[in-house]
């Protein structure tokens, strides 16, 4: 059998600086206590570290045994450890209120007499709207440079992929309206008889947004500040997923830093009078081990065991840490 080559722990003595920390993979496969676990690792470290959770379906309260929903709050026997479950709702609601106002200018200066109201809706209906506060909930909380340290627990990769390339399609997308605004505002000017030239604050805004998503874009692919880790079980279906995702971050210059196989079968403790059904999974197992150093080989970080009991509170947390950190 291989050797990881790199482990978690010597990973992040060669990344020192390393601040925002991401955990993905496919659905059910443990990327939330992964996050949790290595938060706590930090917090030990005694850096002052926030786990935060970007996922719509957050199950931090309940890992934690505690409400973290919607506030920053420590968490109980963690020192130097908070716990943050994003809520997008104040996001969502503030940002219709801002669209409003600039659909409102918008519509006055275009001369047009539709109610702002109508726009507003058909906006803030498109799917993607909650997950565009969603991110910006997560920039926001990474430009305040509050803490030391930033875990954050995922949606399922395809989520993520899409939360993370934000920075990308927002950048896209607002030069493409920073081009059509200038080119409006110039003939407005053109038609117009007085040679005054007019406040436009949505071009503002839009300038403002084009800097906020570029700063974006470098805290999340700074390889020495940043690291998205994909969590797999030894399964064909988790192997599939992160196989088929892993060149996509790489495309998009996000950082990957490795790979994390969780709840592999101790061999050491399935004796011989162990059930068909225990002596099945570990050789299913053992195959698709053989898959995982094949395709991620030089990118296995840690292999956890599965242990006896679910991984919930503090103290749990920690023997996870211990064996992703050995």
């Amino acid at each position: 059998m291989p050797e990881i080559q790199t482990s978690m722990s010597d990973y992040v003595k060669e990344h020192a600086g390393l601040k925002y920390i991401f955990f993905g993979g496919k659905g059910g496969v443990g990327k939330t206590v992964f996050a949790a676990a290595t938060a706590l690792h930090n917090a030990q470290l005694g850096r002052r570290t926030i786990l935060a959770s970007t996922n719509p379906v957050h199950s931090l309260s309940t890992l934690l045994g505690q409400n973290v929903l919607g506030k920053h709050t420590p968490v109980d026997g963690a020192p130097n450890l908070w716990a943050y479950e994003i809520e997008t709702k104040e996001t969502i609601e503030r940002s219709k209120v801002e669209i409003r106002e600039k659909i409102k200018w918008f519509l006055k200066f275009a001369d047009i007499s539709t109610k702002a109201e109508d726009f507003v809706e058909s906006a803030t209906m498109n799917p993607a709207f909650e997950e565009s506060a969603m991110f910006e909930n997560m920039i926001d909380l990474m430009f305040k440079d509050e803490y030391d340290v930033y875990v954050f627990d995922t949606a399922p990769t395809a989520n993520a992929r899409r939360l993370l390339g934000m920075s990308k399609v927002y950048s896209l997308w607002v030069n493409k309206m920073l081009k059509s605004r200038e080119e409006a505002k110039t003939l407005r000017e053109l038609l117009s008889f007085t040679k005054k030239k007019e406040d436009d604050p949505l071009m503002t805004y839009l300038l403002s947004f084009r800097d906020r998503m570029a700063h974006g874009r470098v805290l999340l692919t700074d390889p020495e500040k940043t690291s998205f880790f994909f969590v797999t079980l030894p399964e064909a279906l988790p192997i599939a997923v992160i196989t088929r995702f892993i060149q996509w971050f790489h495309d998009f210059g996000i950082p990957v830093g490795g790979v994390l196989v969780n709840m592999l079968i101790d061999k050491a403790s399935v004796g011989a009078d162990a059930a068909d059904f225990v002596k099945n999974r570990v050789a299913m197992q053992d195959e698709h081990m053989k898959t995982v150093w094949e395709k991620f080989d030089g990118s296995v970080r840690a292999i956890v065991p599965l242990y006896e009991t679910e991984i919930r509170g503090v103290p749990m947390l920690k023997r996870l840490g211990d064996a992703m950190f050995a």
